[in-house]
């Protein structure tokens, strides 16, 4: 069973192996719209973790030409038992179960050559992907990874090990960089998030019925619902209840809107959940006015959004709350609020911005297949290969 390429020769293919924290088909992220552009000399593994009520490939399959699985480990322990890895003859007993999970899967899809290039954007796999042989190994920081919501203590030494065992590091901005406090002699590449500007750049897209039938302002976030700022939106909400606010996007959270009691009291806010991304764009164009009502925490402080890129390529409006430092550069097409009773008040004002052609050159300048060519050109020089 091997997914060799049928067009590459051994001598001119590069394996990567990414260590993934997202399951692919859950939610378009940075590493699929990255990966998806890097070149046909590239053979691409990219494993996913195990996630409760999700689907699991559990047998690979395709996504063009990277190839997916579903590896369980650490993170995917059950809560109710995940207590017991706070111990560490367990905890190394389910990892190395997982261990031999993988190494079965390299071996199968013809992964296992010291050659390969490894990936890593999920911390607790740090200590696994430290100790494989390799050409190259790399840190995709695209969050702060340790900061996330019920982050073990154990995990630290999971990602300074890896860290330690690493040559290069991508770093959607300078705080993140900074708070990961790297080892001496890392090279280290500030490489931004972006967006598909070709699929969302589209002037006349059909609006989805839901959104046609509203009658009135729309104001809309497209995006996971974990980060969104529940007490800025029932502000919102009740400030103007001529206006509907529109949520699209999944939550990694289980049974999220269930328990937003007070956002469910509100007849003018509207859950619609996860929608296909090739759907997305025309959920966007249908907004009048995009938010980014994003908390303000550390873990959120140090991002770098892709929906700003995305809501600026459809040319839509656009309302931030000042919660990073990538919102700065934007200043010029967008409305940035600085507090929750200043975003509430800005809305008029920010419905009414005509924009639109400099909010969609500044996206072009944020495109995928700029930074995916950046990131493959720096991933062949280090791993000593040359250029494209």
């Amino acid at each position: 069973m091997s997914w060799k390429s049928a067009d590459n020769s051994a001598a001119e293919s590069v394996d990567l192996v990414w260590f993934s924290e997202v399951q692919w088909d859950f939610l378009s992220t940075r590493k699929q719209r990255l990966l998806q552009r890097f070149s046909s000399r590239w053979r691409i593994l990219f494993i996913e973790p195990y996630a409760l009520g999700r689907s699991a490939h559990w047998l690979p399959v395709k996504r063009g030409r990277v190839v997916v699985v579903t590896v369980p480990f650490l993170k995917t322990v059950p809560f109710s038992i995940g207590r017991l890895l706070d111990l560490a003859v367990p905890r190394n007993g389910i990892a190395s179960a997982g261990h031999l999970v993988l190494r079965f899967w390299l071996m199968m899809l013809g992964f296992s050559s010291p050659r390969r290039i490894i990936g890593l954007s999920n911390v607790y796999w740090g200590v696994v992907a430290a100790g494989m042989p390799c050409s190259l190994r790399f840190y995709d920081a695209n969050d702060d990874h340790l900061s996330f919501p019920g982050s073990p203590s154990w995990l630290p030494p999971f990602l300074a090990r890896y860290l330690q065992a690493c040559s290069l590091v991508f770093s959607v901005s300078p705080e993140l960089t900074a708070r990961l406090q790297l080892p001496e002699g890392i090279r280290c590449v500030e490489l931004g998030n972006g967006v598909e500007y070709d699929h969302f750049a589209v002037d006349t897209p059909e609006i989805p019925s839901f959104l046609a039938a509203l009658e009135g302002r729309k104001l809309g976030y497209a995006g996971a619902m974990d980060w969104v700022d529940c007490e800025l939106l029932a502000g919102i909400a009740g400030a103007w209840p001529d206006v509907h606010i529109v949520l699209v996007g999944p939550a990694y959270e289980r049974n999220w809107w269930e328990r937003q009691e007070q956002l469910r009291g509100f007849s003018n806010v509207h859950y619609v959940g996860r929608v296909d991304y090739g759907d997305l764009p025309t959920w966007i164009n249908g907004f009048d006015l995009a938010l980014m009502p994003l908390l303000r925490n550390p873990l959120k402080t140090v991002s770098h959004p892709n929906k700003l890129y995305e809501y600026c390529a459809a040319g839509v409006p656009v309302l931030a709350i000042d919660y990073c430092s990538a919102l700065d550069a934007a200043r010029g097409v967008i409305h940035v609020a600085r507090t929750n009773e200043e975003f509430i008040a800005m809305i008029p004002e920010a419905l009414r911005d005509n924009r639109k052609a400099e909010r969609k050159a500044f996206a072009r300048q944020h495109d995928w297949n700029r930074l995916a060519a950046e990131m493959e050109r720096e991933l062949l020089k280090s791993s000593g290969r040359g250029c494209l």
